[in-house]
């Protein structure tokens, strides 16, 4: 059962909390609170499984395997286009100058 709907921004702030369940205002709060001390503390690539499930408020895919497959994917792009370097050494000492 679905008790709290919560929409935080990439600052953390909340911009939708909807409670399905009553709750006091304090109560509420102290979720918001503890949400967003989650949010803080994840790792910086998990927006990138969420693009992967949610686009535009639809739901694109639910299953794990497909979702995980394309985050690894991701980063196997993203590890290999750090691995490159865009500015040949000689031209990036040219520009300091």
């Amino acid at each position: 059962m679905i008790k709290a709907v919560m929409v935080m921004n990439t600052q953390g702030k909340p911009r939708l909390a909807k409670f399905f369940d009553y709750l006091p205002v304090e109560k509420q709060q102290e979720l918001i609170r503890r949400v967003f001390g989650v949010l803080c503390s994840r790792p910086e690539n998990i927006h990138t499984i969420l693009d992967e499930i949610i686009l535009g408020g639809q739901v694109l895919e639910t299953r794990s395997t497909e979702i995980m497959r394309a985050v690894e994917e991701i980063s196997k792009l993203e590890a290999a286009t750090n691995a490159i370097s865009f500015i040949p050494k000689s031209a990036s000492s040219w520009l300091s100058r």
